[in-house]
């Protein structure tokens, strides 16, 4: 009666670590419309700055400042720097809360998850999965960018040297390395927001609350971040580092406002992860 037992609760040729392949989440989340509507926002916006710097003319300094706004027109790696500065405090918020935050709660919301679990796919399996898949998304959602900047730059302005607004040059070997470290930093400083929305995506049945919620928290921790009366206790925001990446592109890089921002962000994201993945373990899931 032992062995009849045995052979019902597990399955001949069963194994738990292969339920529920990368691959196959992998198809699944890139042939959803969001992630076709993300992905083509991130690759028109760099057409869109490159229309608007041609109606506005060379943007120019102002009173004797030169920005990093300034020099977009320069090269470009100027033009795909500038894209970056301009949406890492946002836009690029976006991608990240929409594919680490729809990507549970959109299996609940369809009634689909108890059936996967029921499958049966461990739901530490099914976490791992899903997290690996968003996370990678929202990876290849911030390489995109840059990536189709510095193409349209290129094209539009030319191949040539960073121009710092503070004096100097990189030149082009020296500024894609460095874009790539900007690159891989934004990332990691956006792992606060993953952590927040997958969290909120294993606490919830609406996709929306998870990626909205996501979103709201991480506005609320850049206001946080403007109060000055805060003094020493904004260095514990991640918001606060967000632009730490500037410093990777200077002649003689700085790093410790980057490893202090990583630093952070990644504390705060394992906390969220750990959070997410002890309460699904508990939760009576029955969507």
């Amino acid at each position: 009666m032992s062995t009849l037992v045995e052979r019902t609760e597990t399955a001949s040729g069963y194994r738990a670590g292969r339920t529920l392949p990368l691959r196959v989440e992998l198809v699944r989340q890139l042939k959803r419309r969001r992630t076709l509507i993300m992905g083509g926002i991130l690759a028109v916006l760099p057409f869109v700055l490159l229309i608007a710097f041609a109606i506005g003319g060379d943007p120019g300094s102002r009173n004797g400042q030169v920005t990093l706004m300034d020099t977009a027109t320069a090269s470009g790696a100027n033009f795909a720097a500038v894209n970056l500065f301009v949406s890492a405090g946002f836009l690029l918020v976006i991608p990240v809360a929409l594919f680490c935050g729809d990507t549970v709660a959109s299996e609940a919301s369809w009634s689909s998850l108890r059936y996967l679990l029921a499958a049966p796919v461990p739901r530490a399996r099914l976490l791992w999965s899903k997290l690996a898949v968003g996370l990678g998304m929202s990876l290849a959602a911030m390489v995109l960018l840059p990536v189709v900047a510095l193409a349209v730059g290129t094209a539009a302005y030319g191949w040539g040297p960073l121009q710092i607004p503070t004096g100097g040059a990189l030149d082009s070997g020296t500024a894609a390395q460095r874009l790539l470290v900007v690159v891989a930093y934004v990332f990691v400083s956006q792992l606060v927001t993953a952590g927040l929305a997958f969290w909120l995506s294993t606490k919830t049945d609406a996709p929306l609350g998870a990626v909205g919620g996501a979103v709201g928290l991480t506005i609320v921790g850049n206001v946080l971040d403007a109060v000055t009366a805060l003094g020493h206790w904004r260095d514990f925001l991640p918001a606060h580092w967000q632009f730490a990446w500037a410093d990777a592109v200077q002649p003689h890089p700085e790093w410790s406002g980057m490893i202090q921002g990583a630093a952070i962000s990644i504390t705060y994201a394992l906390v969220l992860f750990a959070l997410a993945f002890r309460g699904f373990a508990r939760k009576d899931v029955v969507s």
